[in-house]
């Protein structure tokens, strides 16, 4: 259970809010209040609109978590219960990014500064063994990885080199490539990060793999989803000729690694965070 009075994990969602964005924040969030029961978990957009309900701000997510901690304290005193004065952060804010984004970052910073909510910020959520496992599932979703490396049957479509599509620029390939060398071990294949908003940087290394005896490449976004235009991943996959899996989306990890990040913050105990099991 979470801790009495505890503060709110606010999970901050990059790009343009849309009902499909606003399902997997949810789905998210969701995973994280089921390992720990009794979690205040909000979604805030930086790209949101406080006029519609749907998709409020980060700032105002902030705002409102602020507001009612005082009045269930103010609530308590009316009603001569015996209460604390709230104290320490009214929130902990998660950037919903599997690796680092400057320009996305700054952005959650200075909507975390403008609220003038006491409030921390965690890092992203990789690199992680998670979130290679994660991307391994999603690989052989798109049928280019077996999905277990133990069974003794092949893939007749699955890649022989991955490129891993970051966003974020040079730290966050640096970054991508710690989860690749888990996921390349996971896969028994070569795995190289690039980076989407980068010019030449995905065919570059799609080259790369290629000189280096590679022959059937898929593409692994390193990427949880809203954070993108989908449609650069699929011109990214089209000028280098080779399939690609989706995004991570809302697969449990993810959800698991933002209560990490919460519990971490916090100083609390996390529930136990095991892998889900690939088939």
């Amino acid at each position: 259970m979470a801790p009495e009075g505890a503060p709110a994990l606010v999970l901050a969602v990059p790009g343009a809010p849309s009902t499909a964005t606003r399902s997997l924040a949810e789905e998210v969030v969701s995973i994280a209040r089921s390992e720990l029961p009794g979690l205040d978990a909000r979604i805030g957009y930086l790209d949101g609109d406080d006029a519609d309900a749907d998709y409020p701000t980060l700032q105002a997510v902030l705002t409102r978590a602020a507001e009612e901690r005082t009045a269930r304290y103010e609530q308590a005193v009316a009603a001569g219960v015996e209460a604390k004065e709230p104290e320490g952060p009214v929130a902990v804010v998660v950037p919903l990014l599997a690796g680092p984004d400057g320009a996305l970052l700054r952005r959650v910073r200075q909507a975390v500064m403008d609220s003038r909510i006491a409030a921390e910020l965690t890092d992203v959520l990789g690199p992680h063994p998670l979130l290679a496992e994660a991307l391994h599932v999603r690989l052989s979703e798109a049928g280019l990885a077996r999905a277990d490396r133990a069974r003794l049957f092949t893939v007749a479509t699955a890649a022989d080199g991955i490129v891993l599509a970051s966003v974020g620029g040079d730290e966050a390939v640096q970054a991508a490539g710690i989860t690749g060398m888990l996921l390349a071990a996971r896969l028994a294949v070569p795995v190289i990060a690039a980076a989407l908003d980068e010019d030449g940087s995905i065919a570059s290394v799609a080259e790369q793999l290629r000189a280096s005896g590679s022959q059937q490449l898929a593409l692994a976004p390193y990427l949880i989803g809203p954070e993108i235009d989908a449609a650069l991943l699929e011109a990214a996959a089209a000028e280098v000729g080779c399939a690609t899996a989706e995004p991570l989306g809302p697969y449990p990890a993810i959800g698991k690694l933002a209560l990490a990040k919460y519990t971490t913050a916090l100083g609390i105990a996390p529930p136990q965070t095991q892998g889900t099991p690939t088939h």
